[in-house]
């Protein structure tokens, strides 16, 4: 019962209007005191005026018809017309005819706003010279499969119970941990109970999560490859731990050389280092796992696109060597799409429940749907038929670029090409990389500036990478054949 005193309004458009729920904000909140009914047009022009100055009412925001607001309200429509007119007056709204009202932004179309960084629906991964996204390692979106992953999510969303769709476990759901357990020990002989196995938002979450455990666990030094993937260092850097470089030469990370560097831990891609495409050695792998049973130290192993190798069968992970001394990272960022943001870590039954705990204060589950999904399609067998078929797609574009660099570029040298999404081109010493990524964009091609994945980027050598798996086949052949005449 209104006993005239002053209170908050909500705006809601509510369910019965006809325009999109999204343009405008639910938890716009206007004062009226409806002790004072004569002025209450002052009072929604004067709440109007400062969500707008406040930045609540963004540029370009829409705002509801006025026989919608003068419903939510309890007011006449007429008061609500005259407010708009009086704001549109001032300079604060804007009426064009068949797209009502909204906020008026002099000078600044939020339509055209450059995006930052952060914005990019690809970061981390980094911008071009001239603001593009880089595409160097990430899968074709048009080859996702959107049907049978719809099939399955519809699936889920029939059988789930009604308390299913309450708080998920942190650890994840039961049935992707059981999925992942047999298909990781099949395709990439990892040893696991589903208990071992924390479901993550991709391998950065899991990557920033073992490392503040392994920081309250005293861990202040990770041995990293050099070149790695540079966010990577990032997320050490910012879980306050020290990233130190090791070398990686053709047969991988340097283990000769961790003896030397005080880790106590270290994180290496074995399978298909990244950027530059070596996988360790067979020697190596012994020497590795010998040095960190013998230091005690952990081995993280980032195993981001082992499935997608084609030149011979792909390398077991090191996890399945040592279960105890190897946590175990992976994701379908690069088989599938990194839209899914799913990934997984497989830990020592004590570190994983170390990392539930902090997952618990940090977005405390990860998302069930999605999870479910993954479970079923990878149990019913598409998450292979999958595979089978995007991987004479990559191999094919991989070969023609091999093949188009070989003939009009052969003083480029290629490496990384038996498995992933990307190639690393080493050019001519005293070539500019940033000079030949701009040319190249000029001709369609996105070729990214590789040297910010080496610890001192001023000692890298001249390198690029290039990216076959987001870039159509003709269109990389024409245009790295284009590049090479201007070149």
């Amino acid at each position: 019962m209104d006993n005239g005193l002053d209170r908050k309004v909500q705006l809601n458009p509510g369910t019965q209007t006809n325009f999109a729920d999204d343009q405008f904000p639910a938890d716009l909140l206007i004062e009226l005191d409806r002790s004072r009914p004569r002025t209450l047009r002052a009072q929604l022009e004067r709440g109007l005026r400062q969500a707008i100055a406040s930045k609540t009412l963004a540029p370009g925001t829409a705002l509801p018809p006025s026989r919608v607001l003068a419903a939510e309200l309890g007011l006449s429509r007429s008061l609500v017309v005259g407010a708009y007119e009086q704001l549109v007056i001032e300079g604060y709204l804007e009426a064009r005819q068949g797209s009502g009202t909204r906020v008026r932004a002099p000078g600044f179309d939020t339509r055209k706003r450059t995006a930052g960084p952060g914005d990019s629906p690809y970061w981390p991964v980094p911008l071009s010279h001239d603001g593009k996204i880089s595409r160097s390692g990430l899968p074709d979106p048009s080859l996702f499969p959107r049907n049978e992953w719809l099939r399955h999510y519809r699936d889920v969303l029939q059988d789930i119970p009604d308390l299913g769709l309450l708080y998920p476990p942190p650890r994840g759901e039961l049935e992707l941990r059981t999925a992942l357990t047999a298909y990781l020990g099949r395709v990439r002989g990892v040893r696991a109970t589903p208990d071992q196995i924390v479901i993550v938002g991709g391998f950065s979450q899991g990557l920033m999560l073992l490392c503040r455990a392994l920081g309250k666990r005293g861990v202040t030094r990770i041995a990293v490859e050099d070149p790695c993937f540079a966010f990577h260092r990032k997320i050490i850097d910012a879980a306050g731990l020290e990233a130190v470089p090791v070398p990686v030469d053709d047969e991988g990370i340097r283990t000769d050389l961790l003896a030397d560097v005080d880790a106590e831990a270290v994180l290496l891609s074995p399978a298909h280092s990244y950027p530059s495409g070596a996988a360790l050695s067979a020697d190596r792998r012994v020497a590795l796992l010998e040095w960190a049973r013998r230091t005690g130290a952990l081995v993280i192993e980032d195993d981001y696109d082992a499935e997608l190798r084609y030149d011979r069968l792909p390398v077991g992970a090191l996890q399945g060597l040592d279960p105890d001394r190897v946590v175990y990272g992976g994701s379908v960022s690069k088989v599938l799409s990194p839209a899914l943001r799913l990934g997984w870590m497989v830990a020592p039954p004590e570190l994983a429940g170390e990392i539930i705990r902090l997952r618990m204060f940090e977005d405390f589950a990860p998302e069930p749907l999605g999870q479910l999904t993954l479970a079923r399609f990878i149990d019913s067998g598409g998450f292979a038929r999958h595979l089978r078929r995007v991987r004479p797609i990559y191999r094919s574009r991989r070969d023609r670029v091999l093949a188009v660099i070989d003939k009009h570029l052969p003083q480029i040298q290629p490496s990384g090409e038996a498995a992933g999404l990307h190639l690393l081109l080493r050019l001519p010493d005293g070539s500019d990389p940033e000079q030949v990524a701009i040319a190249a964009a000029a001709h369609d091609v996105q070729l990214e500036n590789a040297i910010w994945h080496w610890f001192e980027p001023c000692l890298a050598p001249p390198t690029l990478l290039v990216g076959y798996g987001a870039q159509r086949e003709h269109t990389l052949a024409n245009g790295i054949e284009a590049l090479a005449a201007e070149l």
